[in-house]
């Protein structure tokens, strides 16, 4: 008999290691990024990541995928709400196609500047549309910065909405950017981010409206060499998760993500304040025109009618969101 425990006691030692191990593997989730690695929202995903993996002793690993490897925005944003990707860093355009209150977010000459934009998405506003995407399937985790979209075209200098009328303007697949667009007298055309260089090139489209950083690194600016800083929108970039595969997670490791999605916001922020800096330089040293529009009034009274279109609910969220000091 005695032997018989030792015999057991033996067995049960050389089989615990591997039993902790296969306790120890951890949960692997996977993030799509539309971005190149490198860009800034990609390292804010990368920060994100890091921070999930430190805080939860690497029990929880994230492994970004960059430069659309797990396709673009639509098709991916689809299979996060299905459950095929658990994670990505998107903008809120086409969420907003699935959440129709992130409309409020890309109203033209929303936000007084930066800061108060920031005010907005870090308070309770910014907190209460975040919770506002689970009906659809999606856990708001955090928000990134994406600056200031302004028009960029491959045809002559545009100051004014009216130099852009009859030119066909690459926009997002949102209906509040297609009619943008047209308050400006220029034709939306809805491409996939991936072909907006090639439709330029060979002109599909005349012009496009992105950031800075978006403009040079994509190699727009290579094709496109006239850029208008009428920054009509500041959208910012949203973190969505999967209802679906998060929700396999404890509540203690949800929260523990969206906590590290919210904490990797400043560093993201000035990896975006750098870029944007190098950016310009960069493209002015290629000889593009850079277009600077010090008053906008002309450009904001063009979009005025955009508000009376929009809900009640985007309206009451609108001047909420102003409200915001």
């Amino acid at each position: 008999m005695k032997k018989f425990r030792i015999i057991a006691l033996a067995l049960l030692l050389i089989l615990l290691p591997s039993t902790l191990f296969a306790q120890a593997k951890p949960i692997v989730l996977r993030l799509a990024e539309t971005h190149p690695k490198g860009y800034p929202t990609e390292l804010g995903d990368e920060e994100f990541a890091r921070l999930v993996k430190e805080r939860s002793n690497g029990r929880i690993i994230i492994e970004v995928y960059p430069g659309s490897q797990l396709g673009e925005e639509k098709a991916v944003i689809e299979q996060v709400q299905f459950g095929a990707i658990d994670i990505t860093r998107v903008s809120i355009s086409p969420v907003a196609a699935f959440v129709p209150k992130l409309n409020a977010f890309q109203m033209p000459y929303l936000y007084r500047d930066s800061d108060h934009m920031w005010k907005v998405l870090k308070g309770d506003i910014g907190m209460e549309l975040l919770a506002s995407l689970e009906p659809f399937g999606f856990i708001g985790l955090g928000w990134f910065e994406a600056g200031a979209r302004s028009f960029y075209n491959s045809k002559k200098p545009v100051y004014t909405p009216a130099d852009l009328k009859g030119m066909k303007i690459r926009v997002q697949e949102s209906e509040l950017m297609l009619g943008l667009v047209r308050s400006f007298g220029a034709i939306p055309t809805p491409m996939p981010y991936g072909e907006v260089y090639s439709g330029l090139q060979t002109g599909v489209v005349d012009g496009a409206e992105n950031n800075p950083p978006s403009y040079y690194s994509a190699s727009h600016y290579e094709v496109a060499k006239y850029y208008t800083l009428d920054e009509h929108t500041m959208v910012p970039e949203i973190i969505i998760g999967s209802k679906i595969s998060l929700g396999r997670l404890s509540k203690a490791d949800q929260d523990l993500i969206k906590k590290a999605a919210m904490d990797a916001i400043d560093y993201q922020r000035a990896e975006w304040d750098a870029y944007v800096k190098v950016s310009m330089d960069k493209v002015k040293a290629a000889g593009c025109t850079i277009i600077p529009i010090p008053d906008k009034t002309e450009w904001m009274k063009a979009v005025e009618p955009m508000y009376k279109q929009q809900t009640k609910e985007i309206q009451d969220l609108v001047a909420r969101i102003r409200a915001v000091k």
